[in-house]
């Protein structure tokens, strides 16, 4: 803008010098003529007058290199010439020499071979007839431009220079104002009345614009704070396969520690499912697939965003499935291990039954069958049990609320009840610290101490201990743990001992007994409780686990 008012300015001052200056040549000219012309009839009648006197020798002492005196008859003959006479043609026909002969004086202008150059001819008859002709070089635009040549390059180069000065100037206290409007409330700046119907536009459109800026940082925030909150994974790319926009989920699942908006997303994962699944969804198809990446199960659905016809980018969203892959395989080994655990005991229960039905037992020995039918029903019974407590906790729908519980009271019971088991083994089974409460429910609580205990008596060695321990923390967080000095758990072993149905020793696991859900039943309970557990072990020294109130 401040270049095309400097220009504009420039450009009117140059048209405004040229005009002056045609205005002043021509009335230079206009001037200097009437001038010029009045000295030829003065210079004439200097001249007639001494020819009358002097006769043509006096002609002859004013010719000059400047001006070219010709004596003509009155038939046009020329009597003399100061430019020479040998080629001189008959002058009766020319403009000067007819209106002098008819009118006394005569004058023109023309270009002249003789003087190579356009004349000024002036002729004065004289008394006897004779025509008097002065000729010189007529006084055109040109000549006044060689006379002043000088003076006018001085004027013109001064002018030019005071023209920049001025113009410049000029440019900058026009612009000035302009640039130190306020843009954002362009309705309160003040400069020219003639930019009030623009001003008052651009503050229309500033504050269309600003609600619109706040409704797209609005939509924006909406956006991010929903796919913020998204366990889900979610990018959006360009053609190019760069990332436009994610959330730190999709970093987090992908295993990313930096963002690469606006580079390629393959730099993230560069893995053949997920860029198969990029290229195909760039391409225009819907795809999905299920990725694993560092031990975990990943479902990615790939989807082009189109407009109008044409493919602008891909959608990508990234479902951890890992859990549900996992809660599926547990509840098919779950399955399985309950059937396999039902199998046995019922078909031990189908034998003995086959046995007496077919009479094929003694008399004697139909009351050990019987003694086996019943501990194997019970088995059933216990089993069926333990599945229904897990359920019930798994789902959350234990049918008694919690209370108050004195978790010392409750070792103290469990201690008692499985005396009579520690003594099989001369096992010493005590318990130590003090009656600490807790809120619960008693009989999942009493479940959950007796499998800890049971678990140390069957796992002990002979002459071993079993302590249990309450105790509160200054935090007032309460302890309850169970310790053993028996065989350990292996360091394999430690992360599945809480599973249902596992067994570390499952070649031995008919002789110690129990259904394998005990310690699944500490978890759910202490879960069910917002209890944690923890677990220490060493092979052949014991183990301790410890739940935390």
């Amino acid at each position: 803008m401040t270049r095309r008012i400097f220009l504009s300015i420039m450009t009117a001052a140059g048209v405004a010098l040229l005009a002056a200056l045609l205005l002043i040549l021509g009335v230079i000219q206009s001037a200097f003529t009437q001038r010029y012309r009045q000295q030829f009839r003065d210079e004439a009648a200097y001249a007639a007058a001494g020819l009358e006197t002097g006769g043509v020798e006096f002609l002859r002492s004013l010719s000059s290199a400047s001006s070219r005196i010709t004596l003509i008859d009155q038939d046009g003959t020329v009597l003399y010439d100061s430019a020479g006479t040998e080629h001189a043609e008959n002058h009766s026909q020319r403009q000067e020499v007819q209106q002098a002969l008819e009118n006394g004086s005569g004058e023109s202008s023309r270009y002249s071979a003789t003087l190579s150059e356009r004349t000024y001819n002036y002729a004065l008859r004289l008394e006897d007839g004779r025509v008097l002709r002065i000729s010189a070089g007529d006084f055109t635009m040109i000549s006044v431009l060689r006379t002043l040549a000088k003076p006018l390059i001085l004027i013109v180069v001064t002018v030019v220079l005071l023209s920049l000065f001025l113009a410049s100037k000029l440019t900058r206290s026009i612009v000035r104002p302009i640039n130190q409007m306020d843009p954002e409330h362009p309705d309160k700046t003040k400069i020219y009345t003639e930019l009030t119907p623009l001003l008052d536009r651009l503050s229309s459109q500033s504050g269309q614009i600003d609600e619109q800026i706040r409704e797209l940082r609005r939509k924006q925030q909406e956006f991010a704070a929903i796919t913020e909150n998204m366990q889900e994974g979610f990018l959006i790319l360009d053609r190019d396969t760069n990332v436009l926009s994610y959330n730190t989920s999709a970093l987090r699942l992908l295993g990313a520690d930096d963002a690469v908006l606006g580079q390629s997303v393959l730099k993230l994962n560069a893995s053949r499912s997920f860029r198969h699944a990029v290229e195909r969804s760039i391409a225009g198809e819907h795809y999905e697939r299920t990725m694993n990446h560092d031990d975990c199960h990943y479902h990615l659905i790939a989807n082009p965003v189109h407009q109008e016809e044409e493919i602008i980018g891909a959608v990508l969203i990234i479902l951890d499935v890992t859990e549900k892959d996992q809660r599926e395989n547990l509840r098919r080994e779950f399955t399985a291990n309950v059937s396999h655990e039902l199998k046995t005991p019922l078909t031990s229960i189908s034998g003995f039954a086959e046995i007496i039905l077919s009479g094929l037992a003694k008399p004697e020995d139909i009351t050990h069958f019987a003694s086996n039918i019943y501990a194997e029903a019970q088995r059933l019974i216990t089993l069926v049990g333990d599945i229904i407590k897990l359920s019930q906790m798994d789902e959350n729908s234990i049918p008694v609320g919690k209370e108050p519980v004195d978790l010392r009271e409750i070792a103290d019971s469990v201690r008692e009840r499985l005396a009579h088991e520690a003594a099989k083994k001369h096992i010493t089974l005590a318990v130590h610290g003090s009656h600490e409460t807790v809120s619960g429910v008693p009989q999942i609580l009493d479940e959950m101490v007796l499998n800890l205990c049971d678990n140390a008596i069957k796992y002990n060695v002979e002459g071993g201990r079993v302590d249990i321990t309450v105790s509160r923390d200054p935090r007032g967080a309460v302890f309850l743990s169970v310790a053993d000095t028996g065989i350990g758990i292996p360091q394999s072993d430690r992360e599945r001992v809480f599973e249902r149905f596992y067994r570390v020793d499952k070649s031995h696991s008919k002789e110690i007994g129990g259904t394998g859900l005990g310690l699944s039943i500490v978890k759910h309970g202490a879960a069910y409780h917002g209890a944690t557990l923890a677990l220490e072990s060493e092979l052949d020294k014991g183990t301790t686990i410890t739940m935390t109130f």
